[in-house]
């Protein structure tokens, strides 16, 4: 079947679709483009997110894949690649990554995927030519005045509110010392949900989160250690509100991670604006993805990547997309063990970890093994206690070490070091016997997330071979 303007006007979903596709036919949002010589294309279009969409298409029958969440099919990047190939743009000749390879083995050869129902038979045809070129409108000084000036006011607005929420935070903190902390326990679901609420009613949203979390991670405790994690827990939340009432005399990097720890954002723009903002390229490997649903109904899509390479600069970073549930399954942009070249920027932090992509050369492919690290288990640890006097809210941080070994204990199961010397109690859910593999296995590489209390095993190479969380 050729590939065809006439061809690509007809499968469009709609004019909408064509014309979010024009948009997209800049080569600097397709870090990787490229095909086989048999038909097959691919590509990796940086989107508004920190994870660039990965799109396949089979020029034989059109069938196509894309990891964006849209509903439309084809959605805007699988149309704006078709639109790419028929305009001659260059692709480069590359075999096949895993991720299209297995797309094409999974799928029923002919099997092109259905269009959505604006384009069946009698919906309005969407053309091409009629996609409008975006040509940028002059500034208008005044507008753009009055809109930073409300954007001024509701800053300002919600500094107070916050403000407010942290004195109803002080009030009810005294009233749980007051009570005693151990009857808290019997009322935590109540008490953390009422606070969260009134968190959330002065715009704190992401200390509310931290409210309303610590009744499920108390009780996921072992009980003889639940006082003592409540003591931490709620001297983090007065912690976290004196630095932001003080957040004027922090360092900037200090203030960005109060502020974030509050619930603030900071936009992609604003981001690379952001002159201070840290810039890292390097070759980095994916050793972790986790794919959960949050409360407030959106995927959370996390990729953890590890430097690959001796050098100065973060050693892991940290790539977050949201989703709304509501689009459907979404799968991550990368799997654990692919590799790519990338430049980083980082969001300003005490503790830089989270990050979008600014420039990915080539695609992402699939590598050796993870090098062992340098540190073992008590090294590891001590550049973990450094991130954590940083930022004392630090809350999961990744650990990568060597010649560690999951080995038994009274308690449950535990990553020890080979020496017999450190050893981290591992998180596992009841009945859980994913580490079985692993039990008394030499790991030459071991990558996990560690809370202070817990360590979350995602990945460990071993001389059976690689291990990597479900």
């Amino acid at each position: 079947m050729a590939l065809t303007l006439a061809k690509i006007e007809e499968i469009a979903p709609d004019q909408g679709s064509v014309d979010a596709a024009r948009k997209l036919l800049k080569p600097a949002l397709w870090p990787t483009v490229a095909d086989d010589g048999e038909g097959l294309l691919w590509g990796e279009c940086q989107g508004s997110g920190s994870l660039p969409y990965r799109v396949c298409l089979s020029e034989a029958d059109l069938g196509y894949k894309c990891t964006c969440p849209s509903r439309k099919f084809p959605c805007k990047h699988t149309l704006a690649l078709m639109w790419m190939r028929v305009q001659n743009q260059p692709f480069a000749r590359a075999e096949r990554p895993d991720w299209v390879a297995d797309w094409i083995s999974r799928r029923r050869p002919g099997a092109a995927a259905r269009p959505t129902p604006a384009s069946e038979p009698g919906a309005a045809k969407a053309s091409l030519a009629e996609a409008p070129v975006e040509i940028e409108a002059p500034a208008d000084p005044k507008a753009e005045a009055r809109a930073a000036a409300q954007r001024e006011r509701l800053k300002a607005e919600r500094e107070a509110s916050i403000l407010a929420g942290l004195d109803e935070l002080d009030r009810w903190l005294a009233d749980q010392l007051d009570r005693g902390l151990a009857a808290f326990q019997g009322v935590a679901a109540e008490q953390c949900k009422t606070l969260a609420r009134r968190l959330v009613d002065a715009k704190a949203h992401g200390l509310a989160a931290r409210v309303e979390q610590l009744p499920t991670a108390m009780f996921g405790m072992p009980e003889a250690s639940r006082g003592a994690f409540l003591i931490e827990k709620l001297g983090e939340f007065h912690l976290i509100a004196e630095a932001y009432r003080r957040q004027d005399a922090l360092s900037p990097n200090l203030a960005a991670d109060v502020r974030l720890a509050m619930g603030w954002t900071m936009t992609r723009d604003a981001l690379f604006a952001d002159p201070l903002a840290l810039h890292h390229r390097a070759r980095w490997m994916v050793l972790a993805t986790v794919n959960e649903v949050q409360p407030d109904k959106l995927r959370r899509l996390e990729t953890w990547l590890a430097r690959l390479g001796e050098g100065e600069g973060p050693g892991f970073a940290l790539l977050i997309d949201f989703v709304p549930v509501s689009v459907g399954s979404v799968g991550n942009t990368y799997s654990p063990g692919e590799c790519l070249e990338a430049e980083l920027v980082f969001y300003p932090s005490t503790a830089p970890l989270r990050a979008v992509i600014a420039e990915q050369n080539g695609g992402a492919v699939k590598a050796g093994d993870f090098p062992v690290p340098p540190e073992d288990l008590a090294g590891a640890l001590v550049g973990y206690d450094a991130m954590l006097a940083r930022k004392p809210w630090l809350g999961e941080w990744p650990l990568v070490l060597r010649d560690a070994v999951v080995a038994s204990s009274p308690a449950g199961p535990v990553l020890a070091a080979q020496d017999g010397g450190t050893a981290l109690p591992l998180r596992l859910a009841q009945d859980d016997d994913s580490l079985l593999p692993l039990a008394g296995v030499t790991c030459t590489a071991v990558f996990g997330l560690w809370d202070g209390h817990f360590l979350d095993l995602k990945f460990a190479e071993t001389a059976l071979g690689r291990w990597i969380a479900a």
